[in-house]
């Protein structure tokens, strides 16, 4: 039968329907930063590494409330301005369509968490949907897939312990007050009394942490304050803004004949939800993140076997950060042993030593 112009139109219709749908069908999803999503504790210089992303592919950006997405030009992305986005998102699950070949630019829209790690470049090929990575986590074909619930970091066997602020390659040119100050990034120069050991933990609103460690019979003494940030000498209102990268932690000094490491390992886990990011309850900041800074590499050991020995029992990854020990600030004179002078409502809380009474968290 002679082909009519009007059949050979609709033919060449279906066939550029079936590829686009054949295309579409193919394309990938991709989790950025795979299980630890658009986060500091990402490495996202190598997470493209070994992906191919092409025109029809898609990435998915899952953050907390502190984090943002802004996408950029080139030289914005070099030197972490947020400025001037192309534009921005902050829903915390957000979908990018890889529409074009060529270079994508995406950062944090918080400048520091930019320059801590937060940035991401893309280059999209344009042959078309790429195959899904192996050991990549599944690909969308349709619809909004979570992210791998795995407990254990497939890269490294262990549960995942996810720094906030990290040491990493500061790339601002010049001295500018993004810079971290070699004070706050050096190691904590205090010494504890004869015969004691220090530790730091930090597990949400410290006020309610010091007084759990304070009635720890062997803890000799204990500080509240600020540590682990870009800052010299940080006010608690520095600290309380985001922009600092300091994190509320208790510094205990304890005396090892009267009490273990690991016994104070049990009671920070016990007294703060580790799985949580930048978070306790409703005191949400980066500032009360969960960490252990150790002093020496018994306390590292200790401090990771514990944490492995923890992830085992927990349905979600653990995300508190365990590192060397940095520089301590001291905070204000009113955040020291706050509850046990009475707290907002004036009525102290004991500090005795054993004492199992319940922590009332603001006084």
């Amino acid at each position: 039968m002679e082909k009519t112009p009007r059949m050979l139109y609709i033919v060449n219709l279906c066939i550029i329907f079936g590829t686009l749908v054949i295309t579409r069908c193919n394309a990938t999803t991709y989790f950025v930063g795979d299980t630890s999503g658009w986060d500091i504790s990402s490495d996202l210089d190598s997470w493209p590494l070994g992906k191919r992303f092409s025109v029809g592919d898609v990435l998915m950006f899952q953050y907390s409330s502190t984090h943002s997405v802004y996408e950029v030009a080139k030289d914005n992305f070099q030197n972490c301005n947020t400025t001037d986005p192309i534009r921005t998102f902050t829903n915390g699950n957000t979908t990018v369509a890889l529409s074009q070949p060529g270079d994508r630019f995406f950062l944090c829209g918080n400048r520091l968490h930019c320059f801590a790690g937060m940035r991401l470049k893309v280059n999209v090929e344009g042959n078309g949907p790429s195959p899904a990575p192996v050991g990549a986590p599944r690909a969308s074909t349709g619809g909004i897939l979570q992210p791998s619930s795995k407990k254990i970091n497939p890269a490294t066997g262990v549960a995942s312990s996810a720094p906030r602020f990290r040491d990493r390659v500061w790339t601002v040119s010049g001295q500018t007050s993004m810079d971290p100050s070699p004070i706050a990034q050096g190691n904590d120069a205090d010494a504890p009394a004869a015969g004691n050991q220090f530790a730091q933990f930090g597990a949400g609103c410290f006020w309610g942490v010091e007084l759990a460690f304070q009635r720890v019979p062997g803890v000799t003494q204990t500080e509240v304050g600020y540590t682990q940030g870009i800052t010299d000498n940080p006010s608690y209102g520095d600290v309380c803004s985001g922009t600092t990268g300091h994190s509320e932690v208790v510094r205990v000094q304890y005396d090892p004949k009267d009490c273990s490491f690991e016994s104070l390992l049990d009671l920070f886990w016990s007294r703060h939800d580790p799985t949580t990011l930048n978070r306790q309850g409703n005191d949400v900041g980066t500032q009360y993140r969960s960490g252990i800074y150790f002093y020496t590499p018994e306390q590292e050991k200790l401090a990771r076997e514990s944490l492995k020995r923890h992830q085992q029992q927990m349905e979600r990854n653990i995300m508190t950060e365990i590192l060397p020990a940095k520089k301590f600030y001291r905070a204000e004179e009113y955040h020291q042993q706050y509850l046990s002078k009475g707290g907002r409502c004036g009525v102290s809380q004991s500090a005795a030593k054993g004492c199992n009474d319940p922590i009332r968290c603001y006084g």
